[in-house]
């Protein structure tokens, strides 16, 4: 075995046996390079990643390869969800060097750890004979490598401010930049199968919350059946295990179709957080079957014994992608049996196969009410039917070889699931969800933070590598989220103190905006800043929308300075680039329509909180108490009625309207987009 052996990583791991003498990064790889004078290979993946398996397969098992990689190079792996700092540094030098980034991600850097030449999957043929110029020219030209790696080297250096050209807008978000920010938006949108019109399909959860958000300011209710569209072309797909529950991470057709089978937690998470918003708005059977499954599935397949969440589920099981989730349509005929008729109407199933290799993928595209029709049955009658051979076909699937697992957990990840939760039981009342989130940031709590030092990952009883701004800005979220569902005020205190030290650590004074590794912790070869919502949305962006809620709770100026401060830089951005800026525009609708402050103290808070965040999925932040206190700012100075019976006070930039004792007439007092 190699020096991964040591590792904690489930990727790493997956590599401690090949024959190439894999270093973890760290001191002792980069000492080898200086002191050999030696190129290093950086290659870069996670352990739900098909073609970093094909790769390794081919090439990084095979004996020769690695001879040629020993020979010539210090080899380190890295796991890119363990340390999203370098994967984010080199991802960049590969896109500076005009090629398409990707997992895995092989990177050449000369023994300073400058970049000079990069790419992703490489077959082996192609790999090898690559190896072996780049081993040459290192002999032969090594000062024409380290001038080309200094350029790479200076243009990561370069700010995100420069780089970008940001510059601070002197004028506030308006009603109009809204409106053409949802205009660009809708251009993007795919009018036939929903979600953004581009091929491969990814959920992008961040852009589907922003146009519910604005289309409930706007009461533009074609705007909200938009998303509802999407909504549900996404749960009827392929994507969403229809068995288990729980989504994979995109589709590799634009019909929501055929996944790339894995399941990462970061994406379940933000998803259950869309669907219970939009349950909440519309109430529609369909979101709620989706939101109790997904749960069902994390609790059954992710959830560890201290209340922790796996990271990811592989999309190969047997080396196969997607094996462990199809079907030959001769065992579903076996098991279905009678049933099968509108079954197979329903799922889309072929007798060869609706996908690749004779198997079938479960593809739904038809309602059930249209197939409940068909088949002269009652809806429910459907429903309790299609239960019942469901239960069946996962008691069979589960005897099945199951996929690989990553097994850490990582704060950033997890908090976004307890964010989903929360919102899922806002939307539900199932309080479950609710033990599930808090006993997960109580576990975040106790076990990732050591001596008061916040960190990313935990594995066998151990956390380890410090946390990035990512896993702050989401746990903070999280936080403030269960402050506000639970009462407790030591929910409030920890996205506090998170929010503090973030502050301490990551913030630019100087482009009021935060660094997403800490300068201070190791010295990389650049310090980037995350601004740019992708598929998880920026932690630039999460971290000002949590000091823009902060200040709400906490009437603490400083925090709301600093979250405009971000808005005006990317403001202009947010106009130009929407569909990657999305997250922002919330923030930005957030700072157009004032967002509520609302405190609710008396006998029955409770109750009327919940009822409260149920019927108003967005754009408030809520405290509660059920006796007159003052442990929240937002608190400070509400008293109950003559009667100690529960009043609303709605309240905006401190000012409060009228306090009301019914969620009706304080949803009459909320604002909307004019």
């Amino acid at each position: 075995m190699n020096r991964l052996a040591n590792s904690q990583s489930p990727y790493l791991l997956q590599h401690a046996n090949n024959p190439v003498d894999w270093y973890p990064w760290g001191p002792e790889a980069l000492k080898k390079a200086e002191a050999e004078n030696k190129p290093i290979l950086v290659s870069i993946g996670y352990s739900a990643c098909h073609w970093c398996h094909v790769m390794e397969r081919e090439s990084f098992e095979d004996e020769l390869t690695a001879e040629l990689m020993n020979a010539h190079f210090v080899c380190i792996k890295i796991d890119r969800e363990e340390r999203p700092d370098l994967d984010n540094i080199y991802m960049d030098a590969v896109q500076a060097m005009g090629l398409q980034g990707g997992w895995p991600l092989n990177v050449f850097l000369m023994p300073n750890q400058k970049p000079f030449y990069g790419g992703t999957y490489f077959k082996n043929e192609q790999w090898t004979r690559l190896l072996a110029n780049i081993g040459d020219a290192f002999k032969k030209h090594p000062d024409q490598l380290a001038e080309s790696a200094e350029g790479f080297g200076n243009t990561l250096n370069r700010s995100e401010v420069e780089k970008y050209g940001i510059r601070p807008s002197e004028t506030q978000a308006s009603p109009n930049d809204l409106a053409e920010v949802i205009t660009k938006l809708q251009k993007q949108f795919d009018p036939e199968w929903g979600g953004m019109n581009r091929i491969p399909k990814f959920p992008m959860p961040g852009v589907w919350s922003f146009a519910l958000d604005y289309a409930l300011a706007a009461k533009d209710i074609k705007l909200q059946e938009t998303v509802f569209f999407t909504l549900r072309k996404i749960a009827m797909g392929g994507i969403y295990d229809q068995l288990r529950g729980g989504f994979a991470r995109y589709s590799v057709d634009g019909e929501w179709f055929a996944p790339h089978f894995e399941k990462m937690l970061y994406d379940n998470g933000q998803l259950l957080e869309l669907y219970a918003k939009a349950y909440q708005v519309n109430g529609d059977s369909l979101f709620l079957e989706k939101i109790t499954e997904t749960v069902n599935w994390l609790e059954a397949e992710m959830l560890t014994e201290q209340g922790g969440f796996h990271a990811a589920q592989d999309a190969d099981s047997e080396g196969v992608e997607g094996k462990f989730y199809t079907w030959r349509y001769s065992e579903l005929e076996k098991l279905v049996g009678d049933e099968m008729p509108w079954f197979r109407k329903l799922y889309n199933l072929k007798i060869h196969g609706n996908w690749e290799d004779g198997v079938n993928i479960l593809f739904q595209t038809e309602p059930y009410t249209a197939i409940a029709h068909d088949f002269k049955i009652s809806e429910a009658e459907l429903l309790k039917k299609l239960q019942q051979i469901k239960a069946k076909l996962l008691k069979v699937r589960n005897e099945r070889i199951f996929p690989g697992k990553d097994d850490k957990i990582l704060t950033g990840w997890n908090a976004l699931m307890s964010a989903g939760l929360i919102q899922a039981y806002k939307a539900t009342g199932e309080k479950k969800m609710l033990r599930l989130a808090l006993r997960n940031l109580d576990f975040i709590q106790k076990k990732m933070t050591q001596k008061g030092v916040l960190y990313r990952s935990f594995k066998n009883d151990q956390a380890y590598t410090p946390a990035f701004l990512e896993d702050y800005a989401a746990l903070i979220k999280a936080s403030l989220m269960a402050y506000e569902v639970s009462g407790k005020p030591k929910y409030l205190k920890l996205g506090k103190s998170l929010t503090d030290e973030a502050i301490k650590h990551f913030f630019d004074e100087a482009d009021a905006l935060f660094f997403f590794n800490n300068p201070k912790a190791e010295k990389l070869i650049a310090n980037k800043k995350e601004l740019f919502d992708n598929v998880i949305p920026a932690s630039n962006s999460i971290m000002a929308r949590n000091l823009h809620r902060l200040y709400l709770l906490t009437y603490e100026e400083k925090y709301s300075e600093i979250s405009q401060k971000m808005l005006r830089q990317m403001q202009a951005m947010v106009l130009k680039e929407p569909g990657f800026l999305a997250n922002w525009a919330s923030l930005m609708l957030e700072s157009v329509v004032p967002t509520a402050e609302i405190g609710i103290v008396g006998k029955g808070a409770k109750k009327l909180a919940m009822d409260l965040m149920k019927a108003s999925p967005s754009n408030m932040v809520v405290a509660w108490s059920e006796k007159v206190t003052e442990t929240a700012p937002i608190l400070k100075g509400k008293t109950p009625d003559s009667t100690q019976n529960a009043l609303i006070y709605v309240c905006f930039d401190h000012a409060c309207r009228r306090p009301v004792s019914k969620v009706e007439e304080a949803l009459v007092q909320l604002p909307y987009l004019t």
